[in-house]
Formats: C-alpha cells, sequence, structure tokens
C-alpha cells in the first residue's frame, strides 16, 4: 500500500484545511512581519497565498510529490518571487536563519508519531525562531466518543466533482490504539466517470499521533516555548470543553 502522499493531485482535490486556516495564517503572517517558515507545506495551499500577498516563504516538506505539486502550483497562479520550496523533516532542519513566524498548520504535528520526534521537531522550531518570532499550529482535539464512533470502520469522508462530469469519492477507514495514541487511516480514493463507473481506485495509508491539549502546554513549555494565545477555532472563538480544534499561538521563553 502506498503513502498517500504520493497522490497530490487526489489530496489537493480533497483537503481543503479548516474553515478559515488560510486567512488566520495570513493575518498571523503579516503581524509577524517578516519571513515565515510553512512546515509540511504540502502543494502550497497556505504558502503560495502568503507569497501572492508579499511575504516570503519558506515551505518545507518530506513529499516530492507535495513539493512538485506546489511548485506548478506556484508557476501557474504567477508566484515567481518571495516562495522557496525544499524537502526536508521538521524533525532535523537546519536552514541557517531565523524566521518571524513558523508555522504548522492543518494539524501537520501529528504526524510526529513519538514524543522524541515532537521534542525534535520543537527544538527545530525553537532554533529557527527569529527574537520576538512566534509559532503558530492546530490540532483536532481527540473526542472518546467520536473513537468509538469511527473505529475500524469505513466512512465516507466526502464526494468531489471533476470538469469531467465525474467526481471523487474518499472512504477512510480508521483503527484506534490508544495505548499509543496513535489513528492509523487507510484512504481509498475512487474516481468515476460521468456514468458512475469506477474508473480508478488508489489506497494510501497513513498514521497520527493524536494530542491532548493540556499534553501540548506541557510539551511546547518543555522545549522553551509557551503559548500566549489559543484559540477554538479560526474566527478565533475562545477555546473551551466544545472546541474541535486547538490553535495555538507560541513565543519562546
Amino acid at each position: 500500500m502506498s503513502n498517500m502522499y504520493q497522490w497530490a493531485d487526489y489530496y489537493d482535490l480533497t483537503q481543503r484545511g479548516v474553515a478559515g486556516d488560510v486567512e488566520f495564517y495570513l493575518e498571523e503572517a503579516k503581524q509577524a512581519g517578516g519571513k515565515v517558515l510553512d512546515l509540511a507545506c504540502g502543494t502550497g495551499r497556505i504558502a503560495i497565498p502568503l507569497a501572492q500577498a508579499g511575504i516570503e516563504v519558506t515551505g518545507i516538506d518530506l513529499s516530492p510529490d507535495m513539493l512538485a505539486r506546489a511548485q506548478k502550483k506556484a508557476k501557474e497562479q504567477g508566484v515567481t518571487t518571495g516562495l522557496t520550496l525544499l524537502q526536508g523533516d521538521m524533525r532535523s532542519f537546519d536552514l541557517g536563519e531565523t524566521f518571524s513566524l513558523i508555522m504548522i498548520p492543518f494539524r501537520s504535528f501529528l504526524h510526529l508519531l513519538h514524543i522524541q520526534e515532537q521534542m525534535k521537531a520543537l527544538r527545530c522550531i525553537r532554533k529557527h525562531l527569529a527574537p520576538g518570532g512566534k509559532l503558530a499550529l492546530n490540532v483536532f482535539v481527540p473526542k472518546i466518543n467520536h473513537f468509538q464512533e469511527e473505529n475500524e470502520k469505513m466512512s465516507l469522508r466526502g464526494t468531489y466533482p471533476l470538469p469531467s462530469g465525474g467526481e471523487v469519492l474518499m472512504w477512510d477507514y480508521t483503527r484506534y490504539d490508544h495505548f499509543q495514541q496513535l489513528c492509523e487511516v487507510t484512504r481509498t480514493y475512487e474516481r468515476t466517470d460521468a456514468r458512475g463507473t469506477v474508473v480508478e481506485r488508489v489506497n494510501g495509508r497513513f498514521v497520527l499521533r493524536y494530542i491532548f491539549p493540556t499534553e501540548l502546554h506541557h510539551l511546547l513549555r518543555l522545549n522553551g516555548l509557551k503559548v500566549t494565545r489559543r484559540y477554538g477555532n479560526f474566527a478565533k472563538a475562545p477555546f473551551d470543553a466544545s472546541s474541535t480544534e486547538l490553535i495555538v499561538v507560541c513565543e519562546a521563553l
């Protein structure tokens, strides 16, 4: 079974982020007033709009397929300067420069599957923060009842129309390991033609380590970062027991 992130075209079609996240990170970047580092930048969903706004952005991602797609999109959208795309690992990068804002959008911090990996990434981030610089990231809030409803079941996540008249269906089969706080997702993309016939089916797999809010706060502080703001959505609603998303903005201690 392949890594889901080899299917950059399908990813781009189906992964729209969390409502309001592009606008939120753009506002943070403008307020930061300097260079921005986008970790796990993917196909440039957030990095490209920032570059279009005149912000100098460096994007890092592990996947060459995602980066190739990002480069293609940037060219198509007229971004010729201000965007640097690099293949790299958020656990071990060393760019020799600092940034006013470092961001990890769309829950990508959860791809770090062990505490040691999370610690390595946060140490790298701390090293690359300019004086007064900020780290912004978001993660989903684990809900026990949600885990029970989804465990070892196939769920239709969405249908996405194609210009040809067909559509793409995205299915997930999720298995949870609560001892290690892991969720293993087998994702299936089905592409149909205008008659509804399946013409392609591809399977991919990814694993996330979910993290509880208090755990995240402690992890950040252990690595020289303090949370200065936190929200329950990208409209900056207060974070509370009803929140399904946690957005934090941090500074160096």
